[in-house]
């Protein structure tokens, strides 16, 4: 007969059973038997206790970003659980996998408007992959094996489990749990041949080709198939935000970020080409501006394993249905090798002026106060363009994704789809435990870094050694650069009034420095990466450092203002 233990035992045990080694989390009242049940896994599931539960889910994104595994967060009922549901709704955007595992009263007090209930089924159905409510200590393996299993596969994205009190304290003959299938749930379709062959003919037939390089590239761990596939063909490339370490940034045939803030020769040239390759991402409003006039002159191809992205923001001519790591080989097999220097060479121009008129400045401002674009710049440089690079929302993320430089996958850890303001810190946190043997910089805003700022408190705790650069130009800058731009400079709530964040650092323990002088960058931000553990490097950027170039809302994407 098999030992019987609590449902919050089988919990633990469950998890171990799916390779998780760090959890996420904040206890409380109906979550507390979970937790007494972890005090005794302590060698195996390695616990960061957040400081809020909104830190937690942020956490698990940056873990699950960085490291290819499913993110993990733990947190009680009631205001524990809706806590989470921003970072919920930011990882279902981003198709980030993720468990989070909230308590919930018992079952005999659901619908009672019990202390610290909600219905959190109710609640996440809509913003997640699969939400499901466990009743009972027998379900516990089953539901958690499942989790895992959704969380995973096929487009990947968060699980909610809802985790009542009397199936964490009832007890249960535990044995683990393994599913792997699914009815009606078809993760990785099979690859059509015909579909596969009309693909490859209209590349074969293409004289200007392009191709949109998404998240998915990286989700599928598909760099080495869609590297071999764009140079055997010659087609030049651009990538998302998401996308950004799909590819090393100076690889010959990448030509920058598509889409808003984006570079002027990918958002030009996607108007001129004569085929559109897009491959693991969505056509975001944020890349495709204008819809109605988007690559009109383009035959479009559509790789994407979520089949409902087809035809969902842009109208394409064909759909490849597939995991991209099958999908695209299968396509390379029948492309020709083929040459296209003179379109590529098209792209030239575009960037020789885009340089002039805004990167140059950027980076190598002759006078003034500091830029951001420089700062990153330097950070990227300093660390050998080998770093993971994490983000805040805000013309700090905007100013990253430019300027920051990758050479290994799994690099960048920002909120694309959501654009969630408070992501960083703890995004930050939870890539160090991802990826530990790599440099971490986060680069935030003062307004961000203050819808979050409780984190250092976790930092502070776990010596989680992430470099912290608060790019501070005393505004909440995106939406100040919009008013300038759009509302006339009328900066309505807009400037920070903002506290000591050097002294605030140095009270959780952190290091600290503020750089107001660019003479003393250089010298700054070596010390920064130099000092084991966490840093902090505020510096004092130029009020009105405006992101550009900048396709305005509406505009026809190749419609791109190189100065404001």
């Amino acid at each position: 007969m098999a030992e019987k233990i609590t449902g919050a035992e089988a919990l633990m045990r469950a998890l171990e059973h799916e390779g998780v080694d760090v959890l996420f989390g904040y206890p409380g009242g109906s979550i507390m038997p979970t937790y007494d049940a972890l005090y005794d896994h302590k060698g195996t599931l390695n616990h960061i206790l957040v400081r809020h539960e909104q830190g937690a889910v942020h956490a698990a994104q940056g873990y699950a970003r960085v490291s290819g595994k499913v993110g993990c967060a733990i947190v009680t009922s009631g205001p524990g659980a809706t806590n989470t549901i921003t970072g919920v709704a930011d990882a279902m955007m981003d198709s980030t996998p993720m468990v989070v595992i909230c308590g919930q009263v018992g079952v005999a007090m659901l619908g009672t408007d019990a202390f610290q209930e909600v219905d959190v089924v109710g609640v996440t159905q809509p913003i997640s992959k699969w939400s499901y409510q466990i009743r009972r200590p027998e379900d516990v393996a089953w539901a958690v094996s499942r989790a895992f299993y959704i969380a995973k596969s096929g487009r990947p994205g968060p699980v909610v489990l809802d985790f009542a009190k009397n199936a964490q304290t009832g007890m249960v003959e535990y044995e683990p749990a393994h599913v792997d299938f699914i009815r009606s749930y078809n993760p990785y379709p099979a690859i059509v041949k015909e579909d596969i062959e009309a693909a490859a003919k209209m590349i074969n037939n293409s004289v200007k080709p392009f191709a949109l390089l998404g998240q998915g590239v990286e989700l599928a761990g598909a760099r080495e198939e869609v590297c071999a596939f764009l140079e055997k063909a010659q087609i030049p490339f651009g990538t998302t935000f998401l996308g950004l370490s799909d590819m090393p940034s100076d690889h010959p045939l990448n030509k920058g970020i598509l889409g808003m803030h984006g570079n002027l020769g990918p958002n030009v040239m996607t108007n001129q080409c004569d085929l559109l390759i897009a491959i693991g991402m969505r056509f975001d409003d944020r890349v495709t501006g204008n819809l109605a006039t988007y690559a009109k002159q383009a035959k479009i191809i559509h790789f994407d394993i979520d089949a409902s992205e087809f035809n969902k923001n842009v109208k394409i001519d064909l759909a490849i249905h597939g995991d991209c790591k099958t999908t695209i080989p299968a396509v390379a097999e029948l492309v020709d090798k083929a040459k296209h220097d003179s379109w590529i060479s098209g792209f030239d121009p575009y960037a020789e002026k885009e340089y002039n008129k805004v990167i140059d400045k950027a980076i190598h401002p002759a006078e003034g106060p500091l830029l951001m674009g420089e700062v990153v710049r330097k950070v990227s440089e300093a660390a050998n363009n080998e770093a993971v690079m994490v983000t805040d929302v805000g013309q700090n993320q905007l100013f990253a994704c430019r300027y920051f430089k990758f050479t290994k996958p799994r690099s960048v850890v920002t909120s694309g789809g959501l654009g969630t303001m408070g992501f960083g810190l703890p995004a930050a946190i939870g890539a160090t435990f991802g990826a530990p043997d790599r440099a971490v910089c986060l680069f935030c805003g003062d307004g961000g870094l203050q819808m979050s700022i409780q984190e250092l408190g976790t930092i502070m705790e776990q010596g989680a050694p992430v470099k912290i650069i608060l790019l501070n130009n005393n505004f909440l800058g995106n939406v100040r650069q919009w008013q300038e731009m759009f509302f006339q400079r009328r900066y309505s709530f807009t400037p920070m009034t903002n506290p000591d964040y050097e002294l605030i650092a140095k009270g959780y323990g952190i290091n600290a420095k503020t750089v107001i002088e660019r003479s003393e960058l250089d010298a700054a931000i070596a010390e920064m990466l130099a000092t084991p553990g966490p840093y902090l490097l505020q510096c004092a950027i130029k009020e009105e450092d405006n992101v550009l170039p900048m396709t305005p809302p509406g505009a026809n994407i190749d419609e791109m203002l190189l100065e404001v």
